[in-house]
Parts: C-alpha cells; sequence; structure tokens
C-alpha cells in the first residue's frame, strides 16, 4: 500500500550556527525544551503555574519571542521552531534575560498542534512572517491553509486571539480569504498590533519596500 507523507511548509536548511549559539543549544536546550511526544501537555506543570498562553509558530531568530516574553512575565509562551541556529539564538536571549516564561519545541508545527496541544488550551497565537512559498508551484506549501486554521481554533479559548503578519502581497491576499472564510474567528485588529517588536526578518522587508500585513482575529465565546 503506498503511503503519502504530509506536505511541510518548510525545508531544513540549517545554515551556520554561531559558537555562542551552538554552546547555548547544547548547555540550555534540556533546561528549556520539550520533546515531542504524542500526548496533551499539562502546561501547568511545565511551567509550574496557571497563567495565560501563547503559542508562537515559527520564531526564527526569537528575537521577538524574547521581548514578548520580557513585557509580559505573566504570560506564558511556547515556542516552535525547526532551526536550530535560531533555537541557539533564543536560548541565548532567555538566559540573558533571566526569562522563566519561555519554553521551546524543536519540532514540525502540524504534528505539534495535533498531538501536544490541548484543545482550549491556548489564550493566543503568534504567526509571524512564515515562508511565503512564493513559487505557484510550492503554494501548497504555506503554513495558512483553511484546515490548519481550523485546527489552531480548536486550540483557542473562546476570546483567545491569533495574530499573523507578512510582508508578501500575494500571501497577504490568500490569508486573508483563509480568515475571512473561518466561521470561529472575527476581525479584532482593534486589539492593536502596535505591542508587536518589529523582526530582523520584517526590517529587512521594509527596507526592501515591502509593506507589512497583518491581521488579528478573535475566537469567538468566553
Amino acid at each position: 500500500m503506498e503511503s503519502h507523507r504530509p506536505i511541510r511548509s518548510f525545508v531544513l536548511r540549517q545554515g551556520r550556527s554561531s559558537n555562542a549559539q551552538s554552546r547555548a543549544y547544547k548547555a540550555l536546550l534540556p533546561e528549556y525544551s520539550l520533546a515531542y511526544q504524542e500526548d496533551f501537555l499539562n502546561l501547568d506543570a511545565v511551567f509550574n503555574r496557571t497563567a495565560p498562553r501563547v503559542l508562537e509558530i515559527g520564531f526564527g531568530m526569537g528575537e521577538t519571542t524574547a521581548r514578548i516574553a520580557s513585557q509580559h512575565p505573566e504570560t506564558d509562551y511556547i515556542g516552535i521552531e525547526v532551526h536550530s541556529p535560531g533555537i541557539g539564538s533564543l536560548l541565548i536571549k532567555i538566559e540573558e534575560g533571566g526569562l522563566k516564561n519561555v519554553r521551546i519545541i524543536q519540532h514540525d508545527a502540524v504534528a505539534v498542534l495535533t498531538h501536544m496541544i490541548a484543545p482550549l488550551s491556548l489564550d493566543g497565537i503568534h504567526i509571524y512572517f512564515p515562508d511565503p512559498w512564493p513559487k505557484t508551484r510550492h503554494h501548497k506549501r504555506r503554513l495558512i491553509q483553511p484546515d490548519f486554521i481550523t485546527q489552531l481554533c480548536t486550540k483557542l479559548k473562546g476570546g483567545g486571539v491569533l495574530h499573523i503578519a507578512t510582508d508578501w502581497a500575494d500571501y497577504a491576499k490568500h490569508i486573508t480569504t483563509v480568515l475571512g472564510n473561518e466561521l470561529q474567528l472575527t476581525s479584532a485588529l482593534e486589539l492593536s498590533c502596535a505591542s508587536r517588536p518589529r523582526t530582523k526578518f520584517e526590517q529587512r522587508g521594509l527596507d526592501l519596500g515591502h509593506k507589512i500585513y497583518e491581521w488579528v482575529f478573535q475566537k469567538h465565546g468566553n
């Protein structure tokens, strides 16, 4: 019987880690990471407290994650990333900032959502500048798809917030359509995008003349 591999929204282009990133990855990952498992996490046990919980998918080099976590110590953050240099970079920032409210999962986001994140357990989800896969033949690899957004909604509590940003106009049109068709969500831009720190990736896009497109949607219910 033929098996079908799932379409992935990423390619493992690890690149080279700096010496500091490599040291942090080896020394700090056991303390701040959560191993992939096919069982829902007990987030109260993970963070040793009950608090609002936000999931960030694809945190890149981690500068935004660390700044938001530093600004909001009352909230716990779970960051998903597959690239080791970026994980090492965030680990450096966690140590430098003394951040106790961040945990990292190095695995495919769809699998993590399916098997590790319990329904109705998140107060927010951040997806900042996902890979745009600009070539038409690669559009199927784009992370933001109708089924994926519906899956995210199952993990959000009522009133939970989904915050997405991109600097690719074509991807922005697609995202607008997908979010507009998800009946569990309503636009809530009034909740403000101003608190999101600008990433290096975002600044690179701005320097190239790209426009930033941003969405804040809220799940129905309390």
